[in-house]
C-alpha cells in the first residue's frame, strides 16, 4: 500500500515539475531556433555581398529563403499557440519571400486539436449540464483548430439549424504569454541592431490583444456590437456576421450560428471544380466583389466608428453563395480613441492625395515619432506611411521588401510607434496580403478617403471645406443607373423614387463618395427641376476617372426644399 502511494507521489511531483519546467524548455527551443535563423541570413548576408552576377545572388537569395522557410515552419509548426499567429503576420504574399509563404500558409488552421474528452469536460463545467442534455447531435471531429481554441458543428436539441461551438484548449493561455514575452526580447534585440522601428510596442500591443482573446464573453460582445454597427449603417451588410447564442457563452465556450461557405483560401480550387476559370473574366468579378466588401466592412469599422475587427487573416473569411463575404473571429478587436482615429482619417487624406506635407502632420498627431538624415524626408515620410498603412504596390512590384537597404523603413527611423495604431497596421497588412493573393492591387486609402472625410466632418474638423446644406441628411442625384455601375457604395445605398422624374433620394451618410469636395464652379452643370411639391437644383462635376474611384467624384447638390 505504501509502495503504491510513493509511486503516485512521485508521479504527482514529476507531472508538477514537468508543468513548472514547461515554459523554461519552450523558451530554450525558441532562443535556438530563433538564432539558428538569424545568423544564417547574417552569414549568407557576407557570402552573397562577394557576388557579382545580380542573376547568381537572386538564385541564392531564393535558396537561403527555402531554407529558411523550411526552418520558420518547423519551429512554428512543432511550438504551435502563439507561434501559429507569428506564421499568420510573417506569411504574407506582399511582405514574406515566397518560399516563406508557400510553406506558413498552411499553417493558419494546423493547430492540433484538443482530444474530445477534454473537449466535453471543458463543456460540461463550463455550460453545466451535459453535452446530450443540451446538443441533439455534436460532430466529435472539429472543423478546424487555431492556436487559441477550436470549433464543432452542432445543433441544439428541439432546433432544426446547426450552430458552431467554440471551445477554448485548456492551459494555453499560460504557454501563450511565454512565447510573447520571448518575442518581446527577440524584438529589442533586433530594433537595437538591425531595424530602426519601435517592433517593442508592436508586441506590447499583441501581448494586450491576445490576453483578450481568451475571454470569450468579450468576444460575444464585440461580435453583436459589429455586427449591430454594420447593420445599422448599410442597406446590406458588407460582411456577415455570426449571431451568438447569448443563453450558451461562457468564458471558455461560445456558441454562435453555422455559416455556410468556403474558406478563401480554397476559393480558386472551388471555382476549378465548378468549371469556372480561376484567371477568367467570372473569378476576377467575383474576387473584386469580396474585396470590394472587406475594404468597405473596415473602412466603416476603423474610420467611422473605431472598434473593428483586427485579425482578418485568410483562415477568418468565409466565401458565401453569391461572393458574401462572411467575417469569423472576433477574438481580436481593437476600439481606437477619437483622437487615434481622427488622426489615422487626417492619414487616410494624405496617402490618397499623395500629400507629404499633410502625411507629415499626421505623424505628429498620431504620435508616431520618426528621425531621418535623408535629403527629402517628407516624401519618405508618405512613402513610409504608404508601406505601413496602405495596401496598394508600387507598379511593378509583387512584394514589399520593408527591411531592404532602399525601403523607407531604413532612411525613416520609427522610435516611438503608438502601441494602439498596430491593431490598424496588421490590418492592412493583412488586407494587402489578401489582395496580392487575389491578384488585384488597390489603394485602401483611396477607397476608404470618402469615409475618412465623413468622420473628419462629423468631428467638425473639415466645415471649411463642405458646402452647407439645408438638409443635411439627403441629398438628391440623376442617372442613377450610369452612376450605380461602378460605385464602391453600391451595396450601401439607400434610395427613394420620387415621382415621374426617375430622381433617387440618398441618405446623406450613405454616399460619402458623391459629396462635392471642392467648389470648381468652373466645371459644374446646372439642372433646374420643378414640381408641384418640390424644387430642386442639382449641382454635378466628374473627373475622367471611374465613378468606384470615390476620390475622383465630386457631386454639389443644393436642396431648396423637400416634401416627400
Amino acid at each position: 500500500m505504501n509502495a503504491v502511494a510513493s509511486r503516485f507521489d512521485f508521479t504527482e511531483i514529476q507531472e508538477k515539475v514537468s508543468l513548472h519546467l514547461r515554459p523554461w524548455h519552450r523558451s530554450f527551443q525558441f532562443w535556438v531556433r530563433a538564432a539558428d535563423i538569424y545568423t544564417g541570413y547574417k552569414v549568407f548576408q557576407v557570402r552573397v555581398s562577394f557576388v557579382k552576377d545580380v542573376q547568381k545572388q537572386e538564385a541564392m537569395w531564393e535558396r537561403q529563403h527555402e531554407l529558411a522557410a523550411d526552418k520558420i515552419y518547423a519551429m512554428c509548426s512543432d511550438l504551435g499557440g502563439f507561434f501559429l499567429k507569428v506564421a499568420q503576420i510573417i506569411g504574407k504574399p506582399d511582405l514574406a519571400p515566397a518560399a516563406w509563404v508557400k510553406k506558413l500558409v498552411s499553417l493558419c488552421d494546423q493547430a492540433p486539436a484538443t482530444p474530445f474528452d477534454a473537449v466535453q469536460l471543458v463543456l460540461e463545467k463550463e455550460l453545466g449540464r451535459s453535452i446530450g442534455e443540451i446538443f441533439e447531435k455534436f460532430d466529435v471531429n472539429p472543423l478546424g483548430s487555431a492556436s487559441i481554441a477550436q470549433v464543432h458543428r452542432a445543433r441544439l436539441r428541439g432546433d432544426k439549424n446547426d450552430i458552431v461551438v467554440k471551445v477554448q484548449h485548456p492551459g494555453v493561455q499560460d504557454l501563450m504569454m511565454t512565447d510573447i514575452r520571448n518575442l518581446q526580447a527577440f524584438a529589442l534585440y533586433m530594433q537595437k541592431t538591425d531595424i530602426e522601428f519601435d517592433l517593442y510596442s508592436v508586441t506590447k500591443e499583441m501581448e494586450k490583444q491576445i490576453g483578450y482573446e481568451f475571454d470569450f464573453l468579450r468576444e460575444a460582445n464585440a461580435m453583436e456590437r459589429i455586427r449591430h454597427f454594420l447593420y445599422e449603417n448599410n442597406k446590406k451588410a458588407p460582411v456577415l456576421v455570426p449571431r451568438v447564442l447569448q443563453d450558451l457563452v461562457t468564458r471558455r465556450v461560445l456558441v454562435m450560428e453555422y455559416i455556410d461557405g468556403i474558406p478563401i483560401l480554397n476559393l480558386g480550387d472551388e471555382m476549378a471544380k465548378r468549371g469556372i476559370n480561376p484567371g477568367g473574366k467570372m473569378a476576377a468579378a467575383a474576387k473584386q466583389n469580396i474585396l470590394k466588401s472587406l475594404t468597405l466592412a473596415y473602412g466603416q469599422m476603423i474610420l467611422k466608428s473605431g472598434f473593428f475587427h483586427a485579425d482578418p487573416h485568410p483562415g477568418n473569411i468565409l466565401i458565401c453563395k453569391g461572393s458574401e463575404v462572411a467575417l469569423l473571429d472576433y477574438g481580436q478587436v481593437k476600439d481606437l480613441p477619437d483622437q487615434l482615429r481622427l488622426g489615422y482619417a487626417n492619414l487616410v487624406l494624405a496617402m490618397a492625395d499623395n500629400d507629404p506635407v499633410k502625411a507629415t502632420e499626421s505623424y505628429r498627431e498620431l504620435g508616431i515619432d520618426t528621425v531621418s538624415s535623408c535629403e527629402n524626408e517628407q516624401q519618405e515620410l508618405l512613402c513610409l506611411a504608404q508601406t505601413m498603412f496602405d495596401t496598394k504596390l508600387p507598379a511593378g512590384v509583387v512584394m514589399l521588401q520593408p527591411f531592404s537597404e532602399d525601403s523607407s523603413i531604413k532612411k525613416i527611423g520609427v522610435q516611438s510607434f503608438p502601441e494602439e495604431l498596430f491593431s490598424v497596421l496588421r490590418t492592412v497588412h493583412l488586407l494587402r496580403g489578401l489582395s496580392v493573393g487575389l491578384g488585384i492591387n488597390y489603394s485602401c486609402a483611396e477607397q476608404w478617403r470618402p469615409i475618412a472625410e465623413e468622420a473628419l466632418y462629423n468631428a467638425g474638423r473639415l466645415k471649411d471645406s463642405w458646402p452647407t446644406f439645408p438638409n443635411p441628411h439627403h441629398f438628391v442625384v440623376l442617372n442613377y443607373d450610369e452612376l450605380i455601375v461602378n460605385s464602391t457604395f453600391k451595396d450601401s445605398i439607400h434610395s427613394l423614387k420620387i415621382h415621374s422624374f426617375g430622381v433617387l433620394i440618398y441618405d446623406f451618410h450613405k454616399l460619402w463618395a458623391m459629396v462635392f469636395r471642392r467648389q470648381q464652379a468652373n466645371r459644374v452643370d446646372m439642372h433646374q427641376f420643378s414640381n408641384k411639391s418640390q424644387s430642386i437644383a442639382i449641382a454635378s462635376s466628374l473627373t475622367g476617372r471611374e465613378f468606384d474611384k470615390a476620390a475622383e467624384i465630386y457631386i454639389y447638390m443644393y436642396l431648396q426644399s423637400m416634401h416627400i
